[in-house]
């Protein structure tokens, strides 16, 4: 028979004091257990976990996944960075060799306006290379899309100007080499040259094709080699 037991009766129920609850709400900030020393039954309240508090997350928790309510932005890489850099730098260059007519029609800031324009002075390599860096670093702060876009704008009108002119130098090799080419030219181009002055212009051309043959076998300077070239600008009007 247990000692502790001896004098109560056997009919008698058995009390398990849990303490006052003033002291258990004071011991359970300090203690996870509680020990009485009337030889009262030990108790144990374990603690809730919180998953998601800072003092136990990740304890206990190293194989399961951690899931956040929003994701964090990854900065860019060191490798997109520098790309951006050199994109810049690239840009730059172009624009410190457009003309000045041009560079007035971008809307770009004073500063980097005057860098580009100190750039065109500079002849030497070590200089242009540092101005150079110094012109991508403004453009950081400038929003190049706008830039990029007129670059691109003049780049088309350029090379639509340029294959304009490839198309009447052919105009003028097929006028030299075949008499029939005359005829074909006044008929794919008869808004400009109307029925009144057809007779005029296409006697022009055959003296002016007549004359440009003669030099070209006497090896003379292309005067009316050149001056077929500004007629066919007369009829073969530029694309727009």
């Amino acid at each position: 028979m247990n000692p502790h037991n001896k004098n109560h009766d056997e009919n008698e129920p058995l009390h398990i004091h849990l303490g006052d609850d003033e002291d258990e709400h004071d011991d359970a900030e300090a203690h996870d257990a509680e020990e009485y020393d009337d030889g009262a039954v030990e108790i144990i309240r374990p603690q809730a976990r919180n998953v998601n508090s800072p003092t136990t997350r990740g304890r206990g928790l190293r194989n399961q996944p951690v899931v956040d309510g929003d994701e964090e932005e990854l900065p860019p890489s060191k490798t997109k960075i520098k790309k951006q850099m050199h994109d810049l730098r690239d840009l730059g260059e172009e624009l410190s060799g457009l003309g000045k007519d041009q560079l007035a029609q971008l809307d770009i800031p004073e500063n980097l306006r005057d860098a580009i324009r100190e750039m065109k002075n500079i002849n030497k390599f070590g200089a242009q290379r540092r101005q150079m860096q110094y012109i991508g670093k403004l453009m950081r702060d400038v929003d190049t899309a706008p830039i990029i876009a007129k670059l691109n704008a003049w780049k088309g009108t350029s090379q639509q100007h340029v294959a304009y002119m490839h198309q009447l130098e052919r105009w003028r090799d097929r006028l030299l080499e075949s008499d029939a080419a005359l005829t074909e030219l006044l008929a794919a181009y008869p808004q400009a040259c109307p029925e009144p002055s057809r007779r005029a212009d296409a006697q022009r051309l055959r003296t002016l094709i007549r004359n440009a043959q003669k030099e070209m076998e006497a090896q003379k300077p292309p005067k009316n080699f050149r001056e077929i070239f500004q007629v066919l600008r007369e009829i073969v009007p530029e694309p727009t």
